[in-house]
């Protein structure tokens, strides 16, 4: 991180050459237009991602912990079993579903239920898609962690007050597992707004995200100094955002609760 912090303030030469002159130009381009765009795209996504996860990974998590009984480490065992296999290879997987004439528009035309094929490749769909299947698991482990260590006891004790099941869920157990909720919205908001893998594929040249451009400032346009200031912007703008989410939603005693 240091060396990034340092190549940041450096000048970029001729032919992709790093010149060791200081120089702030590299932070005057942050405000580029194009890069604000693709900035803008990543949070949207990566929030998106987040929400999704965190109502798709609620429900199972829920599940599993009032309702799986004997089985809930076979069905915690299928949350993680897809870490088994490539992260590249569940990727294509997707490209091989989504395509044009992938198994989801092949089924659809079989079927007379469309009569051309829907487009669902290389573009924010698909990377939507990438995005909360690679990291929907990182929501489920916490919230289960979470809903499984709960005090039914507590639970037992509103129904004997009267309390309905909507009220002794938005009202207990909703309230209780705050740092699940808090846990894995951190751990798939972090890696999801840097992903450089999903766009790559499944957006291909019309979905850019900052990982992504980033990784061409310094592989394809060899603008070091550049990468490294954008790098430390994105950083910097995650950090301070966890930070006032952590705030708001009580993040310290959430995470102690998690431990």
């Amino acid at each position: 991180m240091g060396i990034v912090v340092y190549y940041s303030f450096l000048t970029r030469g001729p032919w992709g050459t790093v010149l060791y002159e200081f120089s702030l130009e590299s932070y005057r381009l942050i405000l580029d237009p194009l890069f604000l765009k693709i900035f803008a795209r990543s949070f949207k996504l990566a929030f998106l991602t987040v929400a999704i996860c965190l109502v798709a990974g609620y429900m199972i998590a829920y599940w599993i912990a009032f309702y799986g009984g004997k089985r809930k480490n076979f069905l915690m065992f299928l949350v993680i079993l897809p870490f088994w296999t490539s992260y590249l290879v569940r990727i294509y997987a997707w490209i091989a579903l989504l395509s044009d004439h992938g198994l989801i528009n092949n089924f659809l035309i079989e079927f007379h239920l469309i009569d051309a094929p829907l487009p669902m490749l290389h573009n924010e769909f698909s990377v939507l898609i990438g995005l909360v299947y690679t990291y929907l698991p990182f929501m489920i482990l916490p919230l289960y962690a979470s809903l499984e260590k709960l005090d039914r006891s507590v639970l037992e004790a509103a129904a004997d007050l009267g309390a309905t099941a909507k009220e002794r869920f938005f009202q207990i157990t909703l309230p209780l597992t705050k740092g699940g909720m808090l846990s894995g919205s951190v751990l798939v908001f972090t890696p999801a707004i840097g992903e450089y893998l999903i766009p790559e594929l499944l957006g291909g040249a019309k979905v850019m995200m900052i990982g992504k451009f980033i990784a061409l400032k310094f592989t394809g346009l060899r603008h070091w100094p550049l990468g490294s200031a954008y790098s430390l912007l994105l950083l910097a703008l995650t950090l301070v955002l966890l930070y006032v989410y952590m705030r708001v939603g009580g993040g310290k005693e959430a995470f102690q609760e998690q431990r």
